[in-house]
């Protein structure tokens, strides 16, 4: 009796407990990220890996800067060293000398058990061709790695625009697979019907029961196909493959207007960050070849030493006396001959910029085949679309001539299965060319080096 009260109490519980947390089975929808394509494109910029490691790049560069104008300014040292004289040295009188009378050698022990040195040294180079070219080319270089976080965030903008693409069309499919089978079932339903009347014969029911089971696997392989084309978007993002997103986004078709391509397409060799990324580094590369001649000049530096002194055989320090030395100077060094190396490495240099130079010219190339590339492509894909379009209508119409035709005893179930076939055909070439235009037009702005998003 207690036992039924309490099941009973603990059902009154739950029931309570449900009704007062509504949101307990939504949570999974709270969980869900919203994405549309700037959001993604943002949370890419923010957090992408290859985006954090060009940012890393850029600190770096910043910090050669002053690494190289650390070389400009004086160096300070200071020094100090403790010697335990264990045998300590000796000086040698030769004999019969106005300091040694006998005939052997006279041998006497010089300084002491313990010796101190402590000296501060300051030295300056006064003219050095490398100095200041060094501090150029760290300046160039800054920007270099500027350009080369410009050109990260391009790639990455462009990946996520294709990567976003491909979920959306991934949904579009889905949609077509999950009416397909819609349409497939609600067949199959329409033939039994007819089959249980007498109407249509056992083979025409047949073939409705294959129908469906045929168009379920492609359900389901799109889904597949969707969720792998969400986990990528999401290692774009830097998200957990765990997080649930949804994208919101319309897949449709926006024609680019001409006058912008023409515009866009002509200013796209100034804009490109690679170019100019190729131009900062044949100029830093002109700067080396200044760096390896500067190997011809000389170095001139100014030098100066403040230094204490002391030997005692005890450790009274206090008691000590302390030499003071204090000397400044100039330094001039020039290489005479180091094995004809200097003008290998000229050369070496010079071919580097050379080969630079040839790459920019390469590219500049490539990147014009890029963008005709890419407009063929969105021209392509615009009169597929207008082409699909109308095909789709005409697909929409026969189905719909299709069943009533069947349905009414005229058609066969072949006719059927046709044009189901069709409208599937003519919704997925539809989706796949507006799919088409969007990577078009993202791989042109990407050429273009148009970041509007």
């Amino acid at each position: 009796m207690m036992n039924s009260f309490g099941r009973k109490l603990n059902h009154i519980f739950c029931i309570t407990f449900l009704i007062l947390n509504p949101n307990l089975f939504s949570q999974e929808s709270k969980d869900t990220l919203n994405l549309t394509l700037n959001q993604a494109i943002m949370i890419a910029l923010e957090k992408n890996w290859d985006i954090q490691i060009a940012n890393e790049d850029v600190k770096k560069a910043e910090e050669q800067i002053n690494e190289a104008y650390a070389n400009a300014f004086p160096r300070l040292e200071f020094s100090g060293r403790y010697t335990r004289n264990i045998k300590s040295p000796v000086l040698f009188i030769p004999g019969n000398t106005p300091f040694n009378e006998s005939d052997q050698t006279l041998m006497i022990e010089l300084g002491s058990k313990n010796s101190y040195d402590l000296g501060f040294s300051v030295s300056q180079v006064i003219y050095n061709q490398k100095v200041n070219t060094a501090i150029q080319i760290a300046n160039e270089y800054s920007n270099y790695s500027r350009y080369g976080e410009k050109s990260t965030k391009q790639q990455i903008i462009n990946s996520v625009k294709k990567s976003f693409y491909n979920v959306l069309l991934m949904q579009e499919l889905l949609v077509v697979s999950n009416q397909n089978y819609g349409v497939a079932k609600a067949t199959l339903q329409n033939v039994s019907a007819l089959y249980r009347q007498g109407v249509v014969s056992e083979y025409d029911l047949l073939r409705s029961e294959v129908q469906v089971a045929n168009v379920q696997p492609m359900v389901i392989q799109t889904e597949n196909n969707l969720e792998l084309m969400k986990n990528y978007l999401k290692n774009l993002l830097a998200l957990d493959l765990e997080q649930q997103i949804k994208l919101i986004g319309k897949f449709t078709f926006e024609e680019v207007p001409s006058n912008l391509i023409d515009q866009y397409s002509t200013e796209a060799i100034d804009n490109n960050p690679l170019i100019n990324q190729l131009k900062v580094q044949s100029s830093l590369l002109e700067k080396n070849i200044t760096i390896q001649r500067s190997d011809y000049f000389p170095t001139l530096a100014f030098f100066g030493q403040y230094q204490f002194q002391s030997q005692d055989n005890t450790f009274k320090f206090k008691e000590y006396n302390w030499a003071k030395t204090f000397f400044v100077g100039l330094q001039l060094s020039y290489t005479l001959f180091d094995g004809f190396s200097r003008g290998a490495r000229i050369e070496q240099a010079v071919i580097d910029k050379q080969k630079v130079d040839f790459s920019l010219m390469k590219y500049e190339e490539t990147l014009k085949i890029q963008i005709l590339q890419a407009k063929m492509k969105m021209e392509e894909a615009k009169k597929r679309i207008t082409a699909q379009e109308k095909s789709l209508q005409q697909a929409e119409k026969a189905l719909k001539i299709a069943q009533s035709r069947y349905k009414n005893g005229v058609g066969t179930q072949l006719e059927l299965i046709d044009t189901q076939a069709a409208l599937t055909f003519a919704k997925t070439n539809y989706a796949q060319a507006i799919y088409d235009y969007l990577i078009a037009k993202s791989d042109w702005e990407y050429a273009v080096s148009l970041e509007s998003f």
